[in-house]
C-alpha cells in the first residue's frame, strides 16, 4: 500500500481517474491470472491488491523514469536517506520479484511465505504495456517536463 500511495497518485494524474481505474482493475485480473498460470497447483489463497499495485509501478516507470525517489537505506543501527532514480528503484523491485518468484515455485527453492510474486510480475508487465499504449494514444509532455511537474507538486505539500 505504501507503493500505491507513493506512486499511484502521479500515474492517476497523468491518466485521469477513469483510465487509471481501468488500469488498476484489469491489471488485478492479469496479475491473478499470471500467478495461477505459473503455479496452478498452489493451495494458498490468492487475495490482495499487490499485483494491481505492481501495474502502477510499471506505469510509473514509463511515465517518470528519471524522477528521484527518496528512500531509507538501513545500515545496522544507523540509517541513511538516499535519493535514487525511479528506474533503479522500480527495476530492482521487479528483479527481486522475479528472483523470489522463481525461488518460491521451483523445487528446492524454499517457501514464499504466501506471497504471490508472479502476480507482482504480471501486474508490472501489464502496467507497462497498458501505459505504453496510453502514451501512444494520449499526447504526453516530454519526460523532463513531466518530472518538473511532479517536483513542483511535491513542493506544495512540503511542511
Amino acid at each position: 500500500m505504501l507503493y500505491l500511495w507513493l506512486f499511484g497518485d502521479n500515474v492517476e494524474d497523468r491518466m485521469g481517474a477513469f483510465l487509471y481505474l481501468i488500469l488498476y482493475f484489469l491489471s488485478g485480473i492479469v496479475a491473478a491470472t499470471t500467478q495461477i498460470l505459473i503455479d496452478p497447483y498452489s493451495r494458498i489463497p490468492l487475495i490482495g491488491a499487490s499485483g494491481a499495485i505492481g501495474d502502477v509501478l510499471g506505469g510509473y516507470l514509463l511515465l517518470f523514469p528519471g524522477v528521484r525517489v527518496r528512500g531509507i537505506i538501513p545500515l545496522g543501527r544507523y540509517a541513511r536517506v538516499q535519493d535514487w532514480p525511479a528506474w533503479a528503484v522500480l527495476g530492482l523491485w521487479f528483479v527481486l520479484q522475479v528472483v523470489y518468484g522463481a525461488l518460491s515455485v521451483f523445487p528446492g527453492g524454499g517457501a514464499s511465505g504466501g506471497v504471490a510474486f508472479f502476480a507482482h510480475v504480471g501486474g508490472f508487465v501489464f502496467g507497462m504495456l497498458y501505459t505504453w499504449i496510453f502514451m501512444r494514444l494520449v499526447p504526453q509532455l516530454p519526460v523532463d517536463l513531466r518530472r518538473d511537474v511532479l517536483y513542483e507538486r511535491a513542493e506544495r505539500y512540503r511542511y
